[in-house]
């Protein structure tokens, strides 16, 4: 029976004496790796990902103990930020062992430790980081989906019902949208399962290319994919749920030679336009919509009706840019017109600073080709925007 690897320690002292000490005690329990100063033990650190505790000195050139120390706990990687750390000096130092527990250190020793005493503070260390690893490894488990790494539906949730609290307190918009491919049960039967996996990984790739670093992308279910967008307004997404679709339908993915017709239908709901009372009813609205989007032929898109009714809007109400891009989209050019001038004008300070950065001129003819993508959406990487 193979006996399971050492643990690997890091050791970093710029004595050798010091560090050929301290292997002395370890050597047979742990697997040791040494560097002479911090900033070396840096980069072994982030090289090496079976390293699962540090024992470092404090005074050392380059990079000493404390700025070493410091670099781990503030590092944006888990693995790193949340390595057990053992600072060792030659002497009892109270200032110096309050500054560096303050840093975070895991434990302080002075050099001379007795064998027994080291192994059992090692040990012990050791054995805690693997206890909040495997924590931390469990509760990552909860929220991702095993085989793609997505969002859980039920962390989607929660992502969308801080969005609507938000959303609320600020008087600001948020959407959600669900989406999916159309003929999924007839790819499966005359393809197989291994295809349409393969279908969802590309296309759940090409979702996490075109959204911001605020919005959520997970799954709704094992064959629907669902994205939060806070502060994104329905007829934007309804916008980017159009050109994605677009996307899907021109792609050009061949089985056994011949092109397959892919195609999606998308499902969104808004705030405050659905007026929905939770995140869990403003997705399954979304959901239906979806559903009867599929349900009637598919590739298509459904979206909350407009807020503004057109009699308002002739008799003379103020419109919202979102307002205005609602209707256009759901074809009321006419009962939009009366509001024109005033849409202009409230436009003129954006289109004049988006003429000037453009650098285009004058007349502000902005090539189509320059907000033209080919093959699959890009962009903005905004479900509310102009991504794709």
């Amino acid at each position: 029976m193979t006996e399971a690897p050492h643990p690997r320690i890091l050791i970093v002292d710029d004595s050798r004496m010091v560090r050929a000490s301290i292997i002395k005690h370890l050597k047979g329990h742990y697997e040791i790796r040494e560097e002479g100063d911090g900033e070396a033990a840096w980069q072994t650190l982030v090289l090496d990902h079976d390293i699962q505790a540090v024992i470092s000195d404090l005074s050392m050139p380059v990079m000493d103990g404390f700025d070493l120390l410091a670099r781990i706990r503030d590092s944006k990687v888990s693995r790193l930020r949340q390595l057990p750390v053992i600072m060792i000096s030659g002497e009892e130092d109270e200032e110096s062992r309050d500054k560096a527990l303050a840093l975070g250190a895991n434990d302080f020793i002075t050099k001379g430790i007795g064998t027994a005493e080291l192994l059992a503070r090692v040990d012990s260390l050791v054995r805690l980081g693997q206890a909040e690893q495997a924590l931390h490894s469990h509760q990552d488990q909860q929220l991702r989906h095993p085989h793609s790494g997505l969002f859980t539906r039920a962390y989607l949730e929660a992502q969308a019902e801080q969005a609507l609290s938000l959303a609320g307190r600020q008087q600001a918009p948020a959407s959600v949208l669900v989406l999916g491919f159309d003929s999924l049960e007839r790819y499966t039967a005359q393809y197989g399962g291994a295809l349409v996996d393969k279908l969802q990984e590309r296309f759940a790739k090409l979702l996490a290319g075109n959204i911001r670093k605020e919005d959520s992308l997970g799954h709704y279910s094992d064959t629907t994919f669902a994205i939060v967008s806070p502060g994104t307004p329905g007829a934007a997404s309804e916008a980017f749920a159009n050109r994605l679709r677009h996307a899907v339908e021109t792609s050009n993915i061949a089985v056994h030679g011949q092109r397959l017709p892919l195609t999606i239908s998308i499902g969104i709901a808004s705030f405050p336009l659905d007026g929905a009372p939770s995140a869990t009813s403003l997705l399954a609205m979304a959901e239906a919509r979806r559903a009867a989007a599929a349900a009637a032929g598919g590739n298509r898109a459904v979206a909350p009706a407009p807020a503004v009714e057109p009699a308002a809007v002739r008799g003379g109400a103020a419109v919202s840019v979102d307002q205005a891009l609602a209707m256009l989209a759901a074809g009321q050019d006419e009962e939009l017109r009366p509001q024109a001038a005033a849409l202009a004008k409230a436009l003129m300070p954006l289109l004049s600073f988006l003429n000037y950065e453009l650098q285009y001129g004058p007349s502000a003819d902005v090539p189509e080709s320059k907000f033209q993508a080919s093959g699959e959406p890009q962009g903005n990487r905004n479900p509310g925007g102009d991504a794709p």
